[in-house]
């Protein structure tokens, strides 16, 4: 039987791929053989992921872009189908949390924000790399959400709206693009420790009170979320589609 999770051959873009969850998993898609685009906002912090990913015998290349801006999206996929004529695999983890406090207090600047990035970049990123799929035959999307779209995360209310609005745009894409055989699925993270959730798990009393809800009593390391993405991105899940699946050591469950 042929490995379901062998990617040799395709081509994956992963944003916010410079550090934490996203780094993570770019390089597990590299290591399964898949040639890997890494982008971030910076390029410097994607080149270092992609060297350290050729290094270790992989493919990838670096190229910059801010899911918020609209001009970047439709930058990076020009280059991508000039370059490869082809996208496989899509995974949409750059995402923005700019505000940690009382949903009373959220001002038009970081709602905007939180907006333009986690909502609008999902839903055009999604937009090009469904077009480029649809045009070779197929693909998968991931969009990493967050457990906070089902429950809300506390003083994270705007961060929340935009992770739940990612978890409903999953269904919508997996409804309308079977038919094209492009996969669309959600990764739902729970707690982890990355730099962009040093306000929840470096704040002991924070943590401590997040932790009395997840029956496994500790956070997650990125490498934990990039084994649900293989499996959704691969083979593995060729007759699966529209699902959020909660990687949250049983925070849902409570």
């Amino acid at each position: 039987m042929n490995n379901p999770f062998d990617l040799t051959g395709r081509v994956a873009l992963v944003t916010g791929a410079s550090r934490g969850i996203g780094e993570a998993i770019a390089k597990i898609l590299a290591a399964s053989g898949a040639h890997v685009i890494i982008s971030s906002r910076k390029i410097d912090g994607c080149q270092a992921v992609a060297d350290a990913i050729i290094d270790a015998g992989g493919s990838a290349e670096a190229i910059a872009c801010h899911i918020g801006e609209m001009d970047q999206i439709s930058a990076i996929f020009a280059t991508i189908k000039e370059k490869h004529g082809k996208l496989d695999i899509l995974v949409n983890n750059a995402a923005t949390n700019p505000y940690f406090g009382h949903i009373l207090d959220t001002d038009l600047g970081a709602y905007q924000k939180t907006v333009d990035v986690n909502i609008r970049g999902y839903f055009f990123m999604s937009i090009e790399g469904g077009k480029l799929m649809r045009d070779n035959g197929g693909g998968s999307i991931i969009n990493v959400a967050s457990i906070n779209g089902v429950t809300p995360g506390p003083m994270q209310g705007i961060y929340s709206i935009t992770k739940a609005a990612v978890i409903s745009m999953t269904k919508s894409f997996a409804a309308e693009c079977g038919g094209a055989n492009i996969r669309v699925n959600a990764l739902l993270p729970g707690a982890t420790d990355t730099k962009f959730a040093a306000t929840l798990v470096k704040n002991e009393a924070i943590l401590k009170q997040v932790l009395q809800h997840v029956p496994l009593n500790r956070v997650a390391e990125p490498d934990e979320m990039a084994g649900a993405v293989l499996y959704l991105a691969s083979d593995a899940s060729s007759y699966t589609t529209g699902i959020s699946l909660n990687v949250d050591g049983g925070f849902l469950v409570r």
